[in-house]
């Protein structure tokens, strides 16, 4: 376990004294999705660095400072510390990451967990550091919601109707389908504005997408869009089914979608209900899915893990496409207790491992404080947890039988959902939720 969150210097004073008997994982970000990386691969005996940027307050001594993610207390995770963050300086977080790896004596494999930590272990390519997953080329036409809806239109995939909108295309890598008043006349309102390209967009509005509901809203979104130089697109409110929304959780190696190890799950329980993150998500059976995901991946030219993200219109009678994410998500814990460990593929394909999947079996994952919060909340929730269910997760024989997971909480593991404790109750917010 990582005693300590390490300011950058008093990691790789630590990484120096010691040693590994194989590559290490860089995992990033240190929270949710990181602490579920750190798991799958110390599982199966990989060492784990978890690197974050800071909190905002210096700790105590000087080689340590602060921070609220959870995976730093994790048995799974064996040194955690502070880097620069790369969208403030992508220098300044490569000559970090190189330093880490030349003190620790030995290459490493990255984990981005969020699309700037993806992105910018490729775009920064340290050395020391394999990547196991598709460049940044490859990487950017996939999150490019542009070119992913162009892709989908050739292939035949279902998507939203979706317009790129002139006032922001210069800032865009495409042609402008429509004005705002030719897009607002398409598709009505209530709509929703999208990015491009999702990162600059989540640092300046705090979010990856926006619903207006008449023309003044619009334009007001789309002038501050303009004036960030992020290209946006209108795209029609989906009409979603709620409970039905799927994804294909995948990991496509260097050689194809043939060789592809894939589960698809079925986010049933949201919070908040309709447009939140997921925290009850089950294998489900939706060979579609699985097929038009691949497809569109195959056609990227991608390898790596990803989260191809669909949902049910109601109106339409059938799946859309509304994103692929180029990397582990919060409940990237399901698939690998289904049997479809997609961490330790991906770190198998680039270091002298070994792993082959043994199968899947169906599996539920659940992200208690989420859905704790809806249970306690005012609106109407019934409770899809039986009460065997209950008993297994009190008294943590959920780790040994049934079909159940989680998100943080696990016995064997207390850290993690310790720190979950201490940081929900304190005044400060911590910048990732996932």
């Amino acid at each position: 376990m990582a005693d300590t969150f390490r300011s950058t210097e008093g990691l790789i004073d630590a990484l120096a004294d010691a040693e590994f008997d194989r590559p290490p994982a860089l995992v990033s970000n240190a929270h949710i999705t990181g602490l579920g990386v750190a798991r799958a691969l110390d599982a199966h005996g990989v060492p784990v660095i978890a690197l974050d940027r800071a909190g905002s307050d210096a700790g105590t001594a000087a080689e340590t400072v602060t921070h609220d993610g959870v995976a730093p207390p994790s048995d799974a995770v064996d040194f955690a510390g502070a880097v620069t963050y790369p969208l403030d300086d992508l220098d300044g977080f490569r000559e970090d990451v190189e330093a880490i790896v030349d003190a620790a004596g030995t290459e490493a494999v990255a984990f981005g967990c969020m699309d700037e930590w993806a992105l910018s272990y490729a775009e920064a390519d340290p050395d020391g550091v394999r990547l196991p997953f598709a460049g940044s080329d490859t990487l950017d036409d996939v999150l490019n919601k542009s070119e992913l809806y162009a892709t989908c239109e050739r292939l035949g995939v279902p998507y939203p109707e979706t317009y790129r909108l002139a006032e922001t295309a210069a800032a865009g890598t495409r042609d402008a389908d429509a004005t705002v008043e030719e897009a607002a006349d398409a598709l009505g309102f209530p709509l929703v504005v999208k990015p491009e390209l999702k990162r600059d967009f989540e640092e300046a509005f705090g979010t990856n997408v926006i619903e207006v509901a008449d023309r003044e809203e619009l334009a007001d979104v789309v002038a501050a869009a303009s004036e960030e130089g992020i290209a946006v697109m209108a795209q029609k409110r989906v009409d979603i089914a709620t409970g039905k929304d799927h994804s294909l959780a995948s990991y496509v190696p260097p050689s194809g979608t043939d060789d592809a190890l894939a589960v698809v799950g079925n986010a049933a329980v949201r919070y908040p209900r309709n447009f939140g993150t997921s925290c009850l998500v089950e294998t489900a059976d939706e060979p579609a899915i699985e097929e038009r995901a691949l497809a569109v991946l195959d056609d990227a030219g991608y390898h790596g893990i990803s989260e191809s993200e669909f949902v049910y219109d109601a109106d339409r009678e059938e799946f859309l496409l509304l994103d692929v994410n180029t990397r582990p998500w919060k409940w990237i814990g399901m698939p690998v207790a289904a049997g479809a460990n997609l961490p330790m593929a991906a770190y198998a394909a680039v270091t002298d491992a070994t792993y082959e999947s043994d199968g899947v079996e169906p599996t539920r994952w659940v992200y208690l404080r989420d859905y704790l919060s809806l249970l306690a909340g005012d609106d109407a929730f019934w409770d899809q947890l039986s009460a065997a269910d209950w008993r297994r997760l009190v008294s943590g024989a959920f780790e040994r039988e049934g079909d159940l997971t989680t998100g943080v909480y696990r016995p064997s593991d207390p850290g993690p959902a310790a720190k979950l404790f201490e940081t929900e109750f304190v005044d400060r917010e911590y910048y990732c939720s996932c």
